[in-house]
């Protein structure tokens, strides 16, 4: 029915890009991943998982010390939690937690066990119940502009204007809107809000205070940094840390 592997990987550690041929559920009990497919990338942050359909290529970056368990389910899994063919990140609720821990304590699942049936009937709801989030970043197919969008990458900081960066990259800002809207379905402005954000993700998974996120990824407040982490996040970057280290007590 199921089967499960865990490793611990080290900050800055890359697993580079591979397919499965099983669908995978991928966890970190502590630290946090980016998993970035061919033209989207997503946060993993403590507290949530992300489903990879099988087949996906996918790569994954480690950011803090990251206890990874991966869980790996048949490809004609009849469950509609399978059913999407992208990555999707989901919420991890206490329950959900604990079965995926259990499962990963076990190496695998037997459906000839009824104990072991039961255990994946009730994953199988709890994953189906699972809120989606938000934490994936479109990235445009354009050259000038996924040039753009490197350099937001790379630079969360920097506070040079739309204009400025399109005429860096060969786009005026006319054009470097209109490409993100098409091609990330996001205006440029949020879509770089949503980049720094993420960033400033790894920065708290890593040991940074929530001052040293909010002015790495370019924020003037530390209040404007945590109101936006909270719109986009549904929690404050304090809750978040506190997830980090009460996973890392496991």
């Amino acid at each position: 029915m199921a089967r499960a592997l865990s490793t611990t990987y080290s900050s800055g550690y890359v697993l580079h890009p591979h397919t499965h041929a099983s669908h995978q559920l991928l966890f970190a009990s502590s630290g946090a991943m980016t998993v970035t497919s061919e033209r989207t990338s997503w946060m993993i942050p403590p507290g949530r998982a992300v489903l990879i359909p099988a087949g996906v290529r996918h790569s994954i970056r480690m950011w803090g010390e990251v206890a990874m368990r991966s869980l790996y389910f048949p490809m004609h899994a009849p469950a509609p939690v399978f059913g999407s063919n992208t990555c999707r990140v989901i919420s991890i609720g206490p329950l959900l937690r604990e079965l995926i821990l259990r499962v990963a304590g076990l190496a695998a699942l037997d459906s000839r066990v009824p104990a072991e049936s039961r255990l994946m009937s009730v994953l199988m709801d709890e994953l189906e119940s699972a809120h989606i989030q938000p934490l994936l970043l479109p990235l445009p197919a354009d050259v000038r502009a996924l040039r753009a969008a490197d350099w937001v990458l790379t630079h969360p900081a920097d506070r040079a204007t739309a204009t400025a960066i399109g005429r860096r990259c060969g786009l005026s800002e006319r054009t470097l809107e209109r490409l993100f809207r098409a091609e990330t379905g996001m205006r440029f402005g949020l879509w770089r809000q949503k980049a720094r954000l993420l960033e400033s993700v790894r920065v708290l998974v890593e040991g940074g205070s929530v001052t040293d996120a909010a002015l790495g990824s370019g924020y003037a407040s530390v209040s404007a940094y945590i109101a936006a982490f909270k719109q986009t996040f549904a929690c404050t970057p304090g809750a978040m840390l506190t997830d980090q280290s009460m996973a890392a007590r496991d």
